[in-house]
């Protein structure tokens, strides 16, 4: 008997040539899962191939080359998130579409938003989750506008209004619609505020890979920014469904909480405590700026990291002494869950008991190369990411800096060294004591 040849297959998800068509429609796909990221062990003896294709049928060519670039989309700059078709709740098999938008309010979108957020809804565009959405961008935006089906980015417009960039407000979204290839090129996100007041990053809330998330993104995404358009939904209530901004909110509000947790009292803080308001605490002082402060956090055990976020933010109300102790009392959370006071201030000059991130060779800022290797996963990477796209160099990334360093890190590094004049071991994509004192510069 023939000893069996294992192959890995990866099926392009793009590909129209005869072997990855095929593979799409026999793979399994795993919940949330990619077609094009998905790892299948073939057993591919000559037995097996006439059992599965019939003996009239020749295998697929397995290594045929990629379908070319999409017009308009920039290669491999677009998101990968592929999306279902227009459907009613619950599945092609649910309930029937009704054509009418219900009513609904600001605070119910992002309420909505942020429970897939929390439960870290996985992303599929053929899974439906408990709620009857579909599992994808569109999915996501139908459930927190609380359509009655599952819409698509073809359709999504019709429940809204167009509106100009300086009218967004939370609950609104930013839709990219690619007719080219509606299903692989096109992406929403829902807008949950500015992230300050140069209006370049805001906190976007939308379903990708691997799950719902939250993350603050340079306006209007991370790819084909230009093709995003603004719209508000029709059914609001408690303010205009129209282009103009509702005067009692803010366009830079930050997303409100319906019922804020009230302060739990300041046992729950402090050496030794270990308990979830620990985390919240962190997760809110994380959204105003201090960040930076946790390493790897924040978690429920309390550690120095919350008392050095917790003095930032203190310091930038402008309080002194006692008041800025680092221990949150009353009205430290207060400012926290109702997203009032000062936030931290971007450099860090406000509020640190010491310098706000390790310094290196006299470098202010700069944690040392140890930071940025293949497995490092740390705050540092997620700020020199962000600072690489704030300055130009983030084309590498297709769904935005993270704490994992990556090749789009080293890319983009490496991208910005050259711009520097620099080759050779001085352009390696890593970035040392003067690449760093030059990119924050």
């Amino acid at each position: 008997m023939e000893t069996p040849v294992f192959e890995e297959i990866d099926p392009a998800s793009d590909c129209d040539c005869p072997g990855c068509v095929h593979w799409r429609r026999v793979l399994p796909r795993s919940t949330g899962g990619h077609p094009a990221a998905t790892r299948v062990v073939i057993v591919a003896a000559a037995a097996a191939a006439s059992t599965a294709f019939g003996a009239a049928h020749a295998a697929p060519a397995f290594a045929a080359p990629q379908a070319p670039a999409r017009p308009g989309v920039p290669a491999g700059d677009e998101p990968d998130t592929p999306q279902g078709r227009r459907a009613p709740l619950h599945g092609p098999g649910g309930r029937p579409v009704v054509a009418k938008a219900p009513t609904t309010t600001r605070a119910d979108i992002i309420s909505r938003a942020k429970q897939w957020i929390a439960a870290k809804v996985p992303y599929s565009m053929s899974e439906y989750w408990s709620d009857g959405y579909r599992q994808d961008c569109s999915g996501f935006v139908s459930m927190a506008w609380n359509l009655p089906g599952n819409e698509w980015t073809g359709s999504l417009g019709q429940y809204g209004i167009k509106i100009a960039k300086d009218d967004l407000q939370p609950g609104d979204i930013l839709l990219f619609h690619n007719p080219d290839n509606p299903e692989q090129g096109s992406h929403v996100v829902i807008f949950g505020g500015w992230t300050d007041d140069t209006r370049t990053y805001y906190v976007a809330y939308e379903e990708t890979r691997p799950h719902a998330r939250e993350l603050a993104t340079p306006y209007a995404y991370w790819s084909n920014s230009d093709r995003y358009v603004p719209y508000r939904y029709k059914g609001l209530t408690g303010g205009t469904a129209g282009a103009v901004a509702d005067p009692a909110e803010p366009d830079n509000a930050k997303p409100r909480t319906p019922d804020p947790t009230p302060y739990p009292g300041s046992a729950y803080f402090g050496p030794g405590a270990n308990n979830k308001y620990v985390t919240q605490l962190g997760r809110m002082l994380a959204a105003r700026g201090a960040g930076r402060y946790y390493p790897s956090g924040p978690g429920p055990r309390w550690t120095d990291a919350d008392r050095r976020a917790t003095r930032a933010f203190q310091q930038a109300q402008g309080w002194r002494g006692e008041d800025a102790d680092g221990l949150p009392r009353a009205r430290t959370w207060k400012l926290l869950v109702t997203g009032g006071g000062k936030d931290v201030e971007a450099d860090g000059r406000t509020g640190a008991a010491g310098p706000p991130v390790p310094s290196s060779h006299g470098v202010h800022g700069y944690p040392g190369r140890a930071m940025f290797r293949p497995g490092a996963t740390n705050e540092y990477v997620t700020q020199l990411g962000r600072q690489l796209v704030k300055k130009g160099f983030g084309k590498h990334y297709t769904t935005g800096p993270g704490p994992r360093w990556g090749e789009p890190d080293r890319r983009g590094v490496e991208a910005f060294q050259r711009a520097q004049g620099w080759r050779g071991g001085a352009a390696d994509g890593y970035p040392g004591p003067e690449t760093w004192r030059r990119l924050f510069s």
